[in-house]
């Protein structure tokens, strides 16, 4: 059958959302989820592009709404998987169909993890809890990247619209059980928002075990340095100096703000010497050094010695 032939026999798209919402909304939300794909895939083969999109949307939004998940998170990949097929732009359109998907997604608080661990029900249920909200951060998390993929590579800024990293960043840090700042923070030095990052960092303090806090705040700033981004750096810690009751004194942090005034002029030994003095507590992290070798770079023109030394700026590419 031709290409032509088949784009003139597709219905309105209309028809099948309105019969695929009805048989959700009777309880057969997978089998509804394998007539979406079938059928969005018609309109595809046809090129008829934004009717496949106007499908999935609809599908991704009423498994979603029914509390189906895993069906809607696969709708919304597919989704932004036909924005790419398409090659449709970065627009306030496509941008405002992926914001709805995602306030779709539920927010449900975790149990703490402290249980009478002899009631086998209250573990059982701790364990479920725990296995739903990791399944529901993982398709959440495989829905945003692909968008942010997507929005790099047809008209967004390079490292993917600020927006979905911002998106991301506060999905995972208030719904993962398990908290990964490092991974929370890749996505907020990238969503230019610097005042939401800091309130975001006064709360981990209150969270974190002793002696996390400051590196928490070091490694976001040198992690906006490594970008060459010296404004929100400086607009990170002047927040978190503003939003935050007290703040460790402790040597990471006056290395931070000693960096912070080296780096607003041609001083490479002084960035050396500051990097020597304060090695101790620079090497609490491997992640640290690897991110002041990227600033060298970038500030001073300083290459580095080994090239794998450069695997987190291609992580955060990919991250994009």
């Amino acid at each position: 059958m031709s290409r032509e032939r088949t784009r003139r026999e597709l219905p309105p798209v209309q028809e099948h959302i309105d019969k695929l919402k009805k048989v959700v909304e009777e309880g057969n939300g997978y089998g509804a989820l394998q007539m979406y794909k079938s059928i969005s895939a018609r309109y595809v083969t046809a090129q008829r592009f934004s009717e496949a999109l106007d499908i999935l949307f609809s599908g991704a939004c009423v498994e979603l709404e029914h509390g189906l998940v895993n069906c809607g998170a696969d709708l919304a990949i597919l989704f932004v998987d036909t924005l790419v097929k398409a090659k449709s732009p970065c627009n306030d359109e496509s941008l405002d169909r992926i914001r709805c998907m995602f306030k779709l997604f539920p927010r449900v608080p975790v149990p703490p993890h402290l249980v009478d661990v002899s009631d086998d029900e209250d573990v059982h249920n701790l364990q479920e809890s725990l296995g739903e909200a990791r399944s529901r951060v993982d398709n959440l998390t495989s829905f945003l990247r692909a968008a942010i993929r997507w929005s790099a590579e047809f008209g967004g800024p390079s490292t993917g619209y600020p927006e979905l990293h911002a998106m991301l960043a506060d999905y995972l840090y208030t719904e993962c059980p398990e908290l990964d700042i490092v991974r929370i923070s890749r996505h907020f030095v990238r969503a230019e928002d610097p005042e939401k990052f800091a309130s975001m960092l006064i709360n981990f303090m209150g969270r974190c075990y002793p002696g996390e806090d400051d590196l928490a705040i070091a490694r976001a700033v040198l992690m906006y340095l490594s970008m060459g981004n010296m404004k929100d750096a400086n607009l990170l810690m002047d927040e978190i100096k503003k939003q935050a009751e007290t703040l460790s004194e402790s040597d990471l942090i006056q290395f931070i703000t000693y960096l912070l005034e080296t780096l607003q002029r041609d001083a490479l030994p002084l960035f050396s010497m500051l990097r020597a003095k304060f090695k101790s507590c620079i090497d609490r992290e491997p992640l640290l050094n690897e991110l002041l070798d990227e600033i060298a770079e970038r500030f001073y023109g300083v290459q580095r010695k080994n090239p794998l030394q450069g695997m987190f700026g291609d992580i955060f590419k990919m991250m994009g």
